[in-house]
């Protein structure tokens, strides 16, 4: 028997639990929310809080990091959808209710964004963002003059509803259904007004949106 084994699983179960802790004290109360209280909700003294995380910004920067991973979850379902367009449903439905449920992400983006400027493993997404886009136009399904970030940005929109806190999350596709059916393709559509904005562009302006003295939650 391995006598290592137990103090590692121990270590294992402390530093998902503060995850897990830090993502609804960040969303209740921002990510500069006393570190003691996170100690407190996960049941562990303030001394494994810094163990594991030496940092505040070490621990936004894992959460922002694990944030990504999500994004690498969701890419399969919605990549190989039977057709463009529902690949498009599931893309606002799958990230939508995602953003709404984490009301700490958009200050963890902006920390991060912060602290490291070149960071920017969300550009990996934007070929594949792309190509669903292209594919759904092909099918005759999309409006031709939507872009992929034209999406990004609805994503954030059905997201930004998480500010309502939890009692509003079981209608919010109502406003989902509303979005949809002025994403589809149709004979008597107004145009779009002007050329949208870059990818880059908007990577840049999502991890830099809110006043800044908003509190952060993701580095």
């Amino acid at each position: 028997m391995n006598p290592t084994a137990s103090p590692r699983r121990d270590a294992r179960r402390n530093h998902e639990r503060l995850l897990v802790e830090a993502r609804v004290l960040f969303g209740e109360r921002g990510i500069d929310a006393p570190l003691d209280e996170l100690a407190t909700r996960a049941g562990v003294g303030a001394g494994t809080v810094y163990r594991h995380f030496p940092t505040r910004d070490a621990l936004i920067r894992e959460l922002y990091d694990t944030a990504v991973g999500d994004l690498h979850d969701f890419a399969p379902e919605i990549v190989g959808a039977e057709t463009g367009w529902r690949a498009i449903e599931l893309w606002l439905e799958r990230l939508g209710a995602w953003v709404a449920e984490s009301p700490y992400l958009p200050a963890v983006m902006r920390r991060v964004a912060e602290l490291d400027p070149d960071y920017k493993p969300g550009a990996e997404f934007a070929d594949t963002m792309d190509g669903i886009v292209a594919r759904a136009k092909a099918e005759g399904a999309l409006r031709e003059d939507v872009t992929a970030v034209d999406l990004g940005v609805l994503v954030d929109m059905l997201g930004s509803i998480g500010q309502y806190g939890g009692a509003y999350l079981p209608y919010w596709r109502r406003q989902l259904t509303v979005v949809l059916d002025g994403l589809r393709a149709r004979p008597d559509l107004t145009p779009l007004p002007g050329a949208g904005q870059s990818f880059d562009a908007f990577h840049d302006m999502s991890h830099a949106k809110g006043p800044k003295s908003a509190p952060s939650v993701i580095e």
